[in-house]
């Protein structure tokens, strides 16, 4: 099968397998896993923070961060299309009794400057408390701008905000930039970053963070159940994503743009070629396209795509430039009959 629906669907390669074979395994509860304690140190070095924590995924590294930055009660600020807000089970309103204050998202990812100062609450027992404000970058595979980053975290200290970044797909935005991850992270006081995506890792996201806060997400990932013992198994894949998988995310960029150029050939999509910042290639259907028929037609053909009338193609490191070959050879014969 060749995947096109997201970059989570990648296999771990090789090292990893290998690693994971290999690696020295502890109980994590405890404290004692040295394989990761090696990969919370090295990636605390890495990205410039006091310490880091292994969790199982980029949910809950995000749940963990807005529950260590907030109390019950009070409020984060985040985009409309932000993962931690639309697509995380509510988990911050339903376990942490956090109050999400979404607001617009612009055509290029960011927030508002203005939305953003407009949103924070008055110090009034009417309101929640503003404690927090979340980023995302990438965000629709689009990268926030490094000058945005820096204005953003000057206006969360001057209003006495944190501010919170899922870096699910950092690495991307850095490779894109061809800046390091660390130029990135520094503007923020928390940073979760997932493994398991462009990375290859098979599983495993990293919460980034001062001494207290990860005390404090310590505390609620055991409480969440996301303790886990012999973890080393998959923190030494997590190791080799981030010390062999980062720069090879270029490869990714120049595949999808291969990808955007091509479907902007064909009079069925709608595609905007300058859009594609990085590994995520968004193309509108010809609205007399069934879009679930579409997709069952690719399947046959061994292509998997999530159906909608706007398409999200992903590429990652189990796609070939022969893989969007043969997605757009295989485009060109289902689309020769109806598929209303």
């Amino acid at each position: 099968m060749i995947d096109f629906r997201s970059d989570t669907v990648t296999q771990p390669t090789v090292a990893m397998r290998r690693a994971m074979a290999d690696a020295p395994v502890g109980d994590d509860v405890y404290g004692d896993d040295p394989t990761v304690n090696h990969l919370q140190d090295m990636a605390a070095e890495m990205f410039g923070f006091d310490g880091a924590l292994f969790v199982s995924s980029g949910t809950q590294a995000n749940l963990l961060a807005l529950m260590s930055h907030c109390d019950r009660g009070d409020e984060y600020l985040c985009g409309q299309q932000a993962h931690n807000y639309k697509f995380e089970g509510g988990g911050a309103a339903v376990l942490g009794s956090i109050q999400p204050q979404p607001l617009n998202n612009q055509l290029d990812g960011s927030i508002l400057l203005t939305d953003i100062e407009a949103a924070i609450k008055p110090d009034d027992i009417h309101f929640a408390q503003t404690r927090l404000l979340s980023l995302e970058n990438t965000i629709g595979g689009k990268i926030l701008p490094q000058a945005y980053l820096s204005q953003a975290q000057a206006l969360a200290f001057n209003r006495g905000l944190k501010i919170h970044l899922d870096g699910a797909r950092v690495a991307n935005a850095a490779v894109a930039q061809n800046i390091a991850i660390a130029d990135i992270t520094q503007y923020f006081d928390s940073v979760s970053i997932c493994l398991s995506k462009g990375l290859c890792a098979p599983i495993g996201s990293i919460l980034l963070g001062d001494e207290r806060l990860i005390a404090k997400a310590t505390r609620w990932r055991k409480m969440l159940g996301g303790g886990m013992r012999q973890a080393g198994i998959i923190a030494a894949a997590a190791k080799l994503a981030l010390t062999e998988q980062v720069d090879r995310l270029a490869e990714d960029h120049h595949h999808a743009t291969m990808l955007a150029e091509a479907l902007y050939q064909f009079d069925e999509f709608e595609v905007d070629v300058n859009a594609v910042q990085t590994n995520m290639v968004f193309a509108r259907l010809a609205s007399h396209i069934d879009p679930n028929r579409l997709s069952q037609a690719l399947l046959h053909k061994g292509i998997k795509v999530s159906p909608s009338q706007q398409l999200r193609l992903v590429t990652h490191a189990d796609i070939t430039s022969q893989d969007i070959a043969t997605l757009i050879a295989s485009l060109k014969q289902v689309l020769s009959i109806s598929l209303r």
